[in-house]
């Protein structure tokens, strides 16, 4: 499947269509089932928040970035079914490269490599030495910005949890005070969502 673009926007794809990437590229099932399920869930948490405001959003576009964005975790897998723990943070530039190489636009594209912890700049790259190429990672639309925020209240450790707002300002502390400013920022834009029914479908503890 090649994605491109159409007129003045984007060619979006369908669920189904995402669905069978993730099929395609996922290793095992196991894999398909853990991250595939989180996309969705960031996508309902997305959509949750923008139930509960008006806003000029690209509702396609959200829901597409939010099914999209960890696409690159599947190529962390090794050949025994294992993944690689020690490059996590890399799954956002493996997860754009993959998407770009499918003929996916940049648009699409940047929801990979533009949603780990609440943005990676050249500083971060360079201080914290992330084994990626020295750029600025960090989301720029709105649409973008939904889909980091809301990746935040999802979590894919084992077992997986929801991460209520307080857990993760608690835990992106470490990495500065302009991680929780910019956090702060997007609960301030786009409200805080209601966990507790996700929680209860998906059978994961809210921490």
């Amino acid at each position: 499947m090649r994605i491109g673009i159409t007129g003045a926007g984007t060619r979006v794809p369908t669920d189904s269509q995402i669905r069978a990437l993730h099929e395609r590229f996922a290793p095992t099932l196991d894999a398909f089932d853990l991250v595939y399920t989180h996309c969705r869930i960031v996508c309902e948490l997305a959509e949750q928040l923008l139930a509960d405001q008006e806003h000029g959003l690209d509702v396609e576009l959200v829901r597409a970035g939010c099914l999209l964005h960890d696409i690159g975790v599947y190529r962390l897998y090794d050949s025994s079914g294992g993944r690689e723990q020690g490059n996590y943070v890399r799954h956002g530039l493996l997860g754009h490269e993959l998407l770009r190489d499918l003929g996916f636009p940049e648009t699409l594209c940047r929801f990979c490599s533009c949603h780990t912890g609440m943005g990676l700049s050249r500083d971060d790259v360079v201080r914290q030495r992330i084994p990626i190429p020295v750029d600025d990672y960090l989301a720029e639309s709105d649409e973008e910005r939904l889909v980091m925020y809301a990746d935040k209240f999802h979590s894919k450790r084992t077992p997986p949890v929801f991460v209520s707002a307080a857990t993760y300002v608690s835990e992106v502390r470490q990495f500065g005070r302009d991680k929780v400013e910019r956090f702060a920022e997007m609960a301030k834009q786009f409200g805080e969502p209601d966990l507790t029914p996700l929680a209860n479908e998906y059978g994961h503890v809210i921490v």
